[in-house]
Protein backbone atom coordinates (compact mmCIF):
# COMPACT_ATOMS: atom_id res chain seq x y z
CA UNK A 1 0.00 0.00 0.00
CA UNK A 2 1.26 3.60 -1.00
CA UNK A 3 2.58 6.09 1.64
CA UNK A 4 -0.05 8.29 -0.15
CA UNK A 5 -3.19 6.31 -0.02
CA UNK A 6 -2.04 6.03 4.36
CA UNK A 7 -1.97 9.22 4.98
CA UNK A 8 -5.13 10.98 6.54
CA UNK A 9 -6.49 14.23 5.27
CA UNK A 10 -6.34 16.97 7.41
CA UNK A 11 -10.01 18.44 8.16
CA UNK A 12 -8.55 21.93 6.69
CA UNK A 13 -7.58 20.45 3.35
CA UNK A 14 -10.56 18.54 2.92
CA UNK A 15 -12.37 21.31 3.31
CA UNK A 16 -9.87 23.29 0.41
CA UNK A 17 -10.62 19.88 -1.75
CA UNK A 18 -14.49 20.29 -1.29
CA UNK A 19 -14.49 24.20 -1.89
CA UNK A 20 -12.67 23.09 -4.64
CA UNK A 21 -14.77 20.78 -5.95
CA UNK A 22 -17.57 23.06 -5.75
CA UNK A 23 -15.80 25.95 -7.75
CA UNK A 24 -14.68 23.43 -10.48
CA UNK A 25 -18.15 21.88 -10.69
CA UNK A 26 -19.87 25.60 -11.02
CA UNK A 27 -16.99 26.05 -13.30
CA UNK A 28 -18.25 23.69 -15.69
CA UNK A 29 -21.92 24.68 -15.38
CA UNK A 30 -20.60 28.04 -17.18
CA UNK A 31 -18.63 26.70 -19.49
CA UNK A 32 -21.23 23.98 -20.40
CA UNK A 33 -23.82 27.06 -21.14
CA UNK A 34 -21.42 28.87 -22.76
CA UNK A 35 -20.70 26.38 -25.56
CA UNK A 36 -24.59 25.44 -25.85
CA UNK A 37 -25.01 29.15 -26.58
CA UNK A 38 -22.16 29.21 -28.66
CA UNK A 39 -23.69 26.30 -30.39
CA UNK A 40 -27.34 27.31 -30.54
CA UNK A 41 -28.96 24.97 -28.10
CA UNK A 42 -31.42 26.90 -25.94
CA UNK A 43 -30.07 24.84 -22.77
CA UNK A 44 -33.00 27.75 -20.70
CA UNK A 45 -35.61 27.12 -22.47
CA UNK A 46 -34.95 23.18 -22.28
CA UNK A 47 -34.90 23.68 -18.45
CA UNK A 48 -37.53 25.64 -18.04
CA UNK A 49 -40.46 23.04 -20.05
CA UNK A 50 -38.35 20.65 -18.01
CA UNK A 51 -39.65 22.73 -14.67
CA UNK A 52 -42.82 23.29 -15.88
CA UNK A 53 -43.51 19.22 -16.57
CA UNK A 54 -42.71 18.49 -13.06
CA UNK A 55 -44.70 21.20 -11.66
CA UNK A 56 -47.27 19.89 -13.48
CA UNK A 57 -47.48 16.43 -11.98
CA UNK A 58 -48.53 15.51 -8.69
CA UNK A 59 -45.43 14.66 -6.86
CA UNK A 60 -46.63 11.18 -6.41
CA UNK A 61 -46.43 10.15 -9.80
CA UNK A 62 -42.91 12.04 -10.31
CA UNK A 63 -41.78 10.17 -7.07
CA UNK A 64 -43.54 6.83 -8.66
CA UNK A 65 -42.11 7.35 -11.88
CA UNK A 66 -38.20 7.55 -10.99
CA UNK A 67 -38.43 4.74 -8.51
CA UNK A 68 -39.42 2.06 -11.34
CA UNK A 69 -37.16 4.10 -13.71
CA UNK A 70 -34.53 3.05 -11.03
CA UNK A 71 -35.16 -0.09 -10.91
CA UNK A 72 -35.77 -0.64 -14.34
CA UNK A 73 -32.00 0.30 -15.41
CA UNK A 74 -30.57 -1.30 -12.31
CA UNK A 75 -32.31 -4.98 -12.77
CA UNK A 76 -30.92 -4.43 -16.70
CA UNK A 77 -27.71 -3.45 -15.30
CA UNK A 78 -28.21 -6.95 -12.71
CA UNK A 79 -28.23 -8.90 -16.08
CA UNK A 80 -25.61 -7.52 -17.28
CA UNK A 81 -23.34 -8.21 -14.59
CA UNK A 82 -24.37 -11.70 -14.15
CA UNK A 83 -23.63 -12.14 -17.84
CA UNK A 84 -20.60 -10.37 -18.06
CA UNK A 85 -19.27 -11.85 -13.91
CA UNK A 86 -19.69 -15.47 -15.57
CA UNK A 87 -17.08 -14.93 -18.67
CA UNK A 88 -15.28 -12.39 -16.47
CA UNK A 89 -14.71 -12.75 -12.77
CA UNK A 90 -13.15 -9.13 -12.27
CA UNK A 91 -16.73 -7.59 -13.28
CA UNK A 92 -18.29 -5.79 -9.92
CA UNK A 93 -21.80 -5.03 -10.16
CA UNK A 94 -21.22 -1.19 -9.67
CA UNK A 95 -18.97 -0.60 -12.83
CA UNK A 96 -21.64 -2.48 -14.52
CA UNK A 97 -24.22 -0.38 -12.83
CA UNK A 98 -22.36 3.10 -13.77
CA UNK A 99 -21.39 2.01 -17.41
CA UNK A 100 -25.20 0.86 -18.31
CA UNK A 101 -26.50 3.99 -16.30
CA UNK A 102 -24.53 5.99 -18.49
CA UNK A 103 -25.28 4.46 -21.77
CA UNK A 104 -29.04 4.78 -20.72
CA UNK A 105 -28.52 8.61 -20.08
CA UNK A 106 -26.15 8.51 -23.52
CA UNK A 107 -29.09 7.05 -25.19
CA UNK A 108 -31.79 10.08 -24.42
CA UNK A 109 -29.11 12.86 -25.78
CA UNK A 110 -26.88 10.97 -29.14
CA UNK A 111 -28.43 9.87 -32.22
CA UNK A 112 -28.66 6.61 -32.99
CA UNK A 113 -28.35 4.45 -30.17
CA UNK A 114 -24.83 5.45 -29.84
CA UNK A 115 -24.88 5.32 -26.16
CA UNK A 116 -25.18 1.33 -26.71
CA UNK A 117 -21.89 1.47 -28.95
CA UNK A 118 -20.38 3.25 -26.28
CA UNK A 119 -21.71 0.47 -23.38
CA UNK A 120 -19.58 -2.15 -25.14
CA UNK A 121 -16.37 0.05 -25.42
CA UNK A 122 -16.57 0.91 -21.62
CA UNK A 123 -17.30 -2.46 -20.46
CA UNK A 124 -14.12 -3.67 -22.68
CA UNK A 125 -12.28 -0.74 -21.60
CA UNK A 126 -12.75 -1.56 -17.49
CA UNK A 127 -13.32 -4.76 -17.18
CA UNK A 128 -10.07 -6.81 -16.95
CA UNK A 129 -9.47 -9.57 -19.64
CA UNK A 130 -12.59 -8.51 -21.42
CA UNK A 131 -12.64 -8.26 -24.93
CA UNK A 132 -15.02 -6.69 -27.33
CA UNK A 133 -16.30 -9.77 -29.24
CA UNK A 134 -16.40 -11.08 -25.74
CA UNK A 135 -18.81 -8.37 -24.72
CA UNK A 136 -20.61 -8.19 -28.01
CA UNK A 137 -21.53 -11.83 -27.36
CA UNK A 138 -23.03 -10.83 -23.97
CA UNK A 139 -24.68 -7.98 -25.87
CA UNK A 140 -26.24 -10.77 -27.89
CA UNK A 141 -26.95 -12.50 -25.03
CA UNK A 142 -28.34 -9.41 -22.94
CA UNK A 143 -31.10 -8.77 -25.68
CA UNK A 144 -32.55 -12.37 -26.04
CA UNK A 145 -35.44 -11.68 -23.16
CA UNK A 146 -36.22 -8.18 -25.16
CA UNK A 147 -36.62 -9.33 -28.41
CA UNK A 148 -38.96 -12.14 -26.82
CA UNK A 149 -40.83 -9.36 -25.21
CA UNK A 150 -40.65 -7.38 -28.44
CA UNK A 151 -42.18 -10.30 -30.27
CA UNK A 152 -44.32 -10.81 -27.55
CA UNK A 153 -45.92 -6.85 -28.06
CA UNK A 154 -45.75 -7.23 -31.79
CA UNK A 155 -47.96 -10.54 -31.25
CA UNK A 156 -50.23 -9.14 -28.91
CA UNK A 157 -50.89 -6.31 -31.63
CA UNK A 158 -51.28 -8.75 -34.31
CA UNK A 159 -53.61 -10.86 -32.65
CA UNK A 160 -56.18 -7.38 -31.61
CA UNK A 161 -55.36 -5.69 -34.20
CA UNK A 162 -59.00 -4.42 -34.86
CA UNK A 163 -58.37 -2.86 -31.11
CA UNK A 164 -54.72 -1.32 -31.65
CA UNK A 165 -53.43 0.69 -34.91
CA UNK A 166 -56.82 -0.59 -36.92
CA UNK A 167 -54.46 -1.69 -39.67
CA UNK A 168 -56.86 -3.93 -41.80
CA UNK A 169 -54.97 -7.10 -43.57
CA UNK A 170 -57.28 -7.01 -47.17
CA UNK A 171 -54.33 -8.32 -48.96
CA UNK A 172 -53.93 -11.19 -46.83
CA UNK A 173 -57.81 -12.42 -47.07
CA UNK A 174 -58.21 -11.68 -50.60
CA UNK A 175 -55.15 -13.19 -51.66
CA UNK A 176 -54.40 -16.60 -49.78
CA UNK A 177 -52.18 -17.58 -52.44
CA UNK A 178 -49.95 -14.93 -53.35
CA UNK A 179 -49.69 -14.38 -49.79
CA UNK A 180 -48.10 -18.35 -49.30
CA UNK A 181 -45.64 -17.99 -52.19
CA UNK A 182 -44.47 -14.65 -50.71
CA UNK A 183 -43.93 -16.16 -47.13
CA UNK A 184 -42.74 -19.37 -48.56
CA UNK A 185 -40.46 -17.26 -50.91
CA UNK A 186 -39.19 -15.43 -47.82
CA UNK A 187 -38.05 -18.10 -45.88
CA UNK A 188 -35.95 -19.34 -49.10
CA UNK A 189 -34.40 -16.08 -49.33
CA UNK A 190 -33.65 -16.08 -45.43
CA UNK A 191 -32.20 -20.01 -46.14
CA UNK A 192 -29.81 -18.27 -48.80
CA UNK A 193 -28.68 -15.37 -46.52
CA UNK A 194 -27.98 -18.14 -43.53
CA UNK A 195 -25.96 -19.88 -46.04
CA UNK A 196 -23.79 -17.53 -47.33
CA UNK A 197 -23.16 -15.69 -43.95
CA UNK A 198 -23.25 -18.96 -41.96
CA UNK A 199 -18.92 -19.21 -42.15
CA UNK A 200 -18.49 -15.87 -40.75
CA UNK A 201 -21.37 -16.34 -38.25
CA UNK A 202 -19.42 -19.41 -36.97
CA UNK A 203 -16.13 -17.28 -37.08
CA UNK A 204 -17.92 -14.83 -35.07
CA UNK A 205 -19.21 -16.88 -32.77
CA UNK A 206 -16.06 -18.46 -31.79
CA UNK A 207 -14.72 -14.73 -30.66
CA UNK A 208 -17.68 -14.07 -28.98
CA UNK A 209 -18.87 -17.23 -27.08
CA UNK A 210 -16.70 -16.30 -23.99
CA UNK A 211 -18.92 -13.29 -23.54
CA UNK A 212 -22.21 -15.18 -23.97
CA UNK A 213 -21.15 -18.68 -21.60
CA UNK A 214 -23.77 -18.25 -19.17
CA UNK A 215 -26.09 -19.99 -21.82
CA UNK A 216 -24.16 -22.86 -21.12
CA UNK A 217 -26.01 -22.86 -17.76
CA UNK A 218 -29.15 -22.87 -18.32
CA UNK A 219 -30.91 -22.38 -14.34
CA UNK A 220 -28.18 -19.72 -13.78
CA UNK A 221 -29.41 -17.79 -16.62
CA UNK A 222 -33.11 -17.72 -16.13
CA UNK A 223 -32.45 -17.12 -12.50
CA UNK A 224 -29.91 -14.09 -13.64
CA UNK A 225 -30.97 -12.76 -16.82
CA UNK A 226 -33.77 -13.57 -18.05
CA UNK A 227 -35.65 -13.25 -14.81
CA UNK A 228 -34.29 -9.59 -13.41
CA UNK A 229 -34.68 -8.50 -17.21
CA UNK A 230 -38.52 -9.52 -16.94
CA UNK A 231 -38.81 -7.24 -13.53
CA UNK A 232 -37.39 -4.88 -15.34
CA UNK A 233 -39.56 -4.82 -18.80
CA UNK A 234 -42.68 -4.98 -16.33
CA UNK A 235 -40.91 -1.96 -14.50
CA UNK A 236 -40.53 0.16 -18.00
CA UNK A 237 -44.43 -0.71 -18.07
CA UNK A 238 -45.05 0.55 -14.73
CA UNK A 239 -43.34 3.73 -15.81
CA UNK A 240 -45.91 4.31 -18.79
CA UNK A 241 -48.74 3.60 -16.43
CA UNK A 242 -47.35 6.14 -13.94
CA UNK A 243 -47.43 8.50 -16.85
CA UNK A 244 -50.62 7.88 -18.29
CA UNK A 245 -52.29 8.20 -14.54
CA UNK A 246 -50.83 11.35 -14.07
CA UNK A 247 -52.44 12.84 -16.96
CA UNK A 248 -55.93 10.90 -16.42
CA UNK A 249 -55.40 8.82 -19.25
CA UNK A 250 -57.05 5.05 -18.87
CA UNK A 251 -54.51 2.73 -18.11
CA UNK A 252 -55.08 -0.80 -19.34
CA UNK A 253 -52.82 -3.81 -21.07
CA UNK A 254 -53.79 -3.23 -24.09
CA UNK A 255 -52.65 0.42 -23.87
CA UNK A 256 -49.43 -0.32 -22.45
CA UNK A 257 -48.69 -2.32 -25.33
CA UNK A 258 -50.00 -0.09 -27.93
CA UNK A 259 -47.23 2.27 -26.50
CA UNK A 260 -44.45 -0.46 -26.33
CA UNK A 261 -45.15 -1.59 -30.08
CA UNK A 262 -44.67 2.18 -31.16
CA UNK A 263 -42.08 2.96 -29.19
CA UNK A 264 -39.97 -0.12 -30.63
CA UNK A 265 -40.59 1.08 -33.95
CA UNK A 266 -39.38 4.62 -33.00
CA UNK A 267 -36.31 3.39 -31.54
CA UNK A 268 -35.81 1.45 -34.58
CA UNK A 269 -36.58 4.24 -37.05
CA UNK A 270 -35.49 7.66 -35.19
CA UNK A 271 -31.62 8.69 -35.49
CA UNK A 272 -32.28 11.79 -33.64
CA UNK A 273 -31.73 11.57 -29.90
CA UNK A 274 -33.68 9.55 -27.88
CA UNK A 275 -36.53 9.76 -30.48
CA UNK A 276 -37.14 12.97 -29.76
CA UNK A 277 -40.08 13.83 -31.95
CA UNK A 278 -40.42 10.44 -33.60
CA UNK A 279 -41.27 9.04 -30.01
CA UNK A 280 -44.16 11.78 -29.78
CA UNK A 281 -45.70 11.09 -33.27
CA UNK A 282 -46.14 7.17 -32.24
CA UNK A 283 -47.55 8.22 -29.15
CA UNK A 284 -50.34 10.31 -30.35
CA UNK A 285 -50.87 7.37 -32.86
CA UNK A 286 -50.64 4.75 -30.08
CA UNK A 287 -53.35 6.80 -27.85
CA UNK A 288 -55.57 7.23 -31.11
CA UNK A 289 -59.03 6.36 -29.45
CA UNK A 290 -58.12 6.62 -26.08
CA UNK A 291 -57.25 9.89 -25.36
CA UNK A 292 -57.18 13.28 -27.63
CA UNK A 293 -53.91 14.27 -29.59
CA UNK A 294 -52.77 17.35 -27.46
CA UNK A 295 -53.48 15.35 -23.80
CA UNK A 296 -51.58 12.22 -25.50
CA UNK A 297 -48.65 14.61 -26.74
CA UNK A 298 -48.24 16.32 -23.26
CA UNK A 299 -47.85 12.73 -21.59
CA UNK A 300 -45.34 11.67 -24.18
CA UNK A 301 -42.93 14.91 -23.43
CA UNK A 302 -43.48 14.86 -20.01
CA UNK A 303 -42.26 11.25 -19.97
CA UNK A 304 -39.43 11.67 -22.13
CA UNK A 305 -38.18 15.11 -20.32
CA UNK A 306 -38.44 13.28 -16.80
CA UNK A 307 -37.01 10.19 -17.26
CA UNK A 308 -34.21 11.94 -19.45
CA UNK A 309 -33.87 14.55 -17.09
CA UNK A 310 -33.57 11.25 -14.04
CA UNK A 311 -31.09 9.64 -16.61
CA UNK A 312 -28.47 11.98 -16.58
CA UNK A 313 -28.61 12.66 -13.18
CA UNK A 314 -28.56 8.86 -12.37
CA UNK A 315 -25.71 8.34 -13.94
CA UNK A 316 -23.52 10.99 -13.19
CA UNK A 317 -23.99 10.06 -9.51
CA UNK A 318 -23.01 6.14 -10.77
CA UNK A 319 -20.06 7.48 -12.74
CA UNK A 320 -18.59 10.07 -9.90
CA UNK A 321 -19.37 6.82 -7.19
CA UNK A 322 -17.77 4.34 -9.11
CA UNK A 323 -14.86 6.36 -10.95
CA UNK A 324 -14.83 9.89 -9.45
CA UNK A 325 -15.47 13.40 -11.29
CA UNK A 326 -12.85 13.23 -13.46
CA UNK A 327 -11.95 9.18 -14.24
CA UNK A 328 -16.00 9.57 -15.09
CA UNK A 329 -15.28 11.90 -17.76
CA UNK A 330 -12.53 10.38 -18.81
CA UNK A 331 -14.26 7.66 -19.16
CA UNK A 332 -17.45 8.87 -20.89
CA UNK A 333 -15.22 11.30 -23.43
CA UNK A 334 -12.55 8.09 -24.39
CA UNK A 335 -15.50 6.02 -25.53
CA UNK A 336 -17.70 8.93 -27.29
CA UNK A 337 -14.70 9.16 -29.40
CA UNK A 338 -13.94 5.18 -30.09
CA UNK A 339 -17.78 4.81 -30.55
CA UNK A 340 -17.79 7.25 -33.44
CA UNK A 341 -14.48 6.01 -34.94
CA UNK A 342 -15.76 2.66 -35.06
CA UNK A 343 -18.96 3.56 -36.14
CA UNK A 344 -17.39 5.34 -38.87
CA UNK A 345 -15.17 2.20 -39.57
CA UNK A 346 -18.45 0.30 -39.50
CA UNK A 347 -19.52 2.68 -42.12
CA UNK A 348 -16.85 1.92 -44.46
CA UNK A 349 -16.54 -1.50 -44.54
CA UNK A 350 -20.08 -1.44 -45.58
CA UNK A 351 -19.36 1.18 -48.49
CA UNK A 352 -16.03 -0.87 -49.43
CA UNK A 353 -18.21 -4.26 -49.50
CA UNK A 354 -20.82 -2.86 -51.91
CA UNK A 355 -18.00 -1.22 -53.89
CA UNK A 356 -16.62 -4.53 -54.32
CA UNK A 357 -19.62 -6.38 -55.09
CA UNK A 358 -20.65 -3.84 -57.85
CA UNK A 359 -16.86 -4.33 -59.08
CA UNK A 360 -17.18 -7.90 -59.72
CA UNK A 361 -20.30 -7.79 -61.16
CA UNK A 362 -19.28 -5.10 -63.68
CA UNK A 363 -16.36 -7.52 -64.04
CA UNK A 364 -18.35 -10.46 -64.96
CA UNK A 365 -20.58 -8.54 -67.48
CA UNK A 366 -17.55 -7.29 -68.98
CA UNK A 367 -15.96 -10.64 -69.36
Amino acid sequence: MSQAATTPIAPEEGKRLQLRRIVIGALVIVVIGAAADLLGWDLRGWFDQLWDTITGISLGYLLAAIALKTLQTTATAFAWYAILRYAYPAAGFRLVLACYAASVALNGILPANLGTLMLLLMLTATIAAATFSGVLGAYVVQKIFFTLSGAFTYLYLFLSVSGSFDIKFEFVHENPWATAVLLLGGIFLIYLLIRAFWPRVVKWWDDAKEGGAILGAPRTYFLRVFLPEGVAWLASLGVMAVFLAAYDIPVSFDTLMRIAGGNSIANVTSVTPGGAGVNQAFNVASLNGVTDPTTATAYSVAQQFVTTAWNILFAIIMLTWVFGWSGGKELVSTSYVDAKEKAAEQKASRAERKEAKRAAKEAARNA
